[in-house]
């Protein structure tokens, strides 16, 4: 027997071709019955629907001059603890997940939930009677619970490390790898006390991804002193100072800027005897050296995924979560000794026989 096609299927139940792949699309414009007896007759029948088809035929009407109307959603989830910092970050994601998804054909609604926004149930009722089906939530405090959206017709990207309810593809920085490249770097131009503080809940969060990597490089690199990290539930200035001039960190590692003002009061010279590096470059204004996330590419990253499974028809919460990483870039500034460069080896004479 031939394999089953759009028009057999839906000549045997009675139906038109467009209803019959709205229906298997889940367009909210199909009856809710209607869906799951198209669903049932189509899997009864060994009918595969091939979303690549249904992009080729987007891309045709787009040349004939009928403009693509694709649209993902951007959520946001707004609670108690939402900083300033969180916002910038959002706002840095948003704005690299407006631009790929533009470059790829695609809009996207930005969508808040929380308190002050919308309920999970509404946003859900949305989401279905607009037909928006490719989500992306941006990180949130803590660990959200998104289990109420009907994940049977949405298929999503969290930009953070890992979520839970449910599971999902995350696209995040690479912290761990960029701790490693970091220190190697400072390793090159001198640096042999490399000293890390950090509010336990900052690492917690990453499942300790930058104490882990600093911790291991103290062990490996070469002619390293180990100074013991400084983990603190709430950064002070006294338990700094104390650390600081007990252990005498030739360079320091950290989240918090204000710290530069502590070193010097310990007598710090910044960068002739000591170095400063911020470990999140949005927390800086420009005034010292600081890891840069990359924060656009990941909103760029998680777009391009989001995409690549709609089109591949995958919907749901997937049987196997996945993370996607990209590495952070040192920014250069003024509280770190610039970098070594390499003098050039004069080329040797040329012996010329007489």
């Amino acid at each position: 027997m031939s394999a089953p096609t759009l028009r057999s299927l839906a000549r045997e139940l009675g139906l038109s071709r467009t209803t019959l792949s709205d229906a298997l699309r889940g367009s909210p414009r199909v009856k809710a019955e209607t869906v799951e007896r198209v669903r049932a007759a189509a899997k009864a029948a060994g009918y595969e629907r091939n979303p690549l088809t249904g992009a080729v035929m987007s891309q045709l009407r787009r040349s004939r001059g009928q403009q693509f109307r694709g649209v993902l959603a951007v959520v946001e989830i707004i609670a108690e603890g939402h900083s300033p910092l969180a916002v910038r970050y959002n706002d840095a994601l948003m704005s690299g997940i407006s631009a790929r998804a533009d470059d790829l054909g695609f809009k996207v609604e930005r969508f808040v939930v929380g308190p002050q926004g919308l309920s999970l149930p509404r946003l859900d009722t949305i989401l279905h009677t607009r037909g928006i089906q490719g989500l992306i939530l941006l990180p949130a405090v803590g660990f959200p619970d998104l289990s109420a959206l009907s994940w049977s017709r949405y298929t999503a990207v969290y930009a953070d490390y890992f979520i839970d309810h449910p599971p999902l593809h995350c696209v995040c920085c690479d912290h761990y790898r960029s701790m490693i490249a970091l220190l190697q770097e400072l390793h090159t131009r001198g640096y042999r006390r490399p000293g890390l503080f950090m509010e336990i809940s900052l690492d917690e969060r990453l499942q300790y991804r930058w104490e882990g990597a600093f911790l291991a490089l103290q062990k490996y690199l070469p002619d390293i002193t180990q100074v013991p990290a400084l983990p603190v539930r709430e950064l002070s200035r006294d338990a700094f100072e104390a650390w600081f001039r007990r252990y005498n960190p030739d360079v320091v590692l950290g989240h918090f800027p204000e710290v530069m003002e502590w070193m010097k009061a310990c007598g710090a010279k910044l960068p002739k005897t000591h170095a400063f590096v911020c470990l999140n470059s949005l927390r800086t204004t420009g005034d010292c050296a600081a890891v840069d996330f990359q924060v656009p590419q990941l909103g760029g990253r998680a777009c391009e995924l989001v995409i690549g499974q709609l089109l591949h028809n995958e919907f749901g919460v997937p049987s196997q979560p996945s993370l996607t990483t990209m590495l952070g870039q040192l920014i250069e500034g003024p509280t770190l000794r610039p970098p070594v460069v390499a003098k050039k080896k004069k080329p040797a004479a040329e012996t010329v026989a007489v």
